[in-house]
Order: C-alpha cells, then sequence, then structure tokens
C-alpha cells in the first residue's frame, strides 16, 4: 500500500494561489504546535510533508462538527 504524503505548499492557502486548505502556512505551523493538526514528517533535510490521509480525516472531522 503506498502513502500519499502533501507538502505545504499545496496544503495552505497564500495570495498567490489556494491550498487544500484556507489558510496561511503560518496557521497550520501554529496548529501544529497546539496539537490541532496531524504533525508533519521529515523525507530528507529540507523535506517536511504531512501524510495525506490524515489531513484529510482532519478535514472531514472538522467538516463535521466532531473536534
Amino acid at each position: 500500500m503506498s502513502q500519499q504524503v502533501i507538502r505545504i505548499a499545496e496544503l495552505a492557502s497564500t495570495p498567490a494561489k489556494s491550498g487544500k486548505l484556507p489558510v496561511s502556512p503560518a496557521t497550520v505551523w501554529r496548529w501544529v504546535r497546539e496539537g490541532k493538526f496531524p504533525k508533519p514528517f521529515k523525507l530528507g533535510e529540507s523535506v517536511t510533508v504531512w501524510h495525506l490521509a490524515e489531513v484529510e480525516a482532519f478535514i472531514t472531522q472538522r467538516a463535521g462538527g466532531v473536534q
């Protein structure tokens, strides 16, 4: 089974483009620090990613009103 990952550039929104979430990269990192968002992991020294399934579960949980 292959696992898909997502980087911050595809995850967060910026003025130039929309991401999977309608929040800034700073908000994503704040949520991670506060334990509200899944923790990322490193693929390499400068490559940080999230498991796509965990991000989608977070979105589904929030859309359903469950916290």
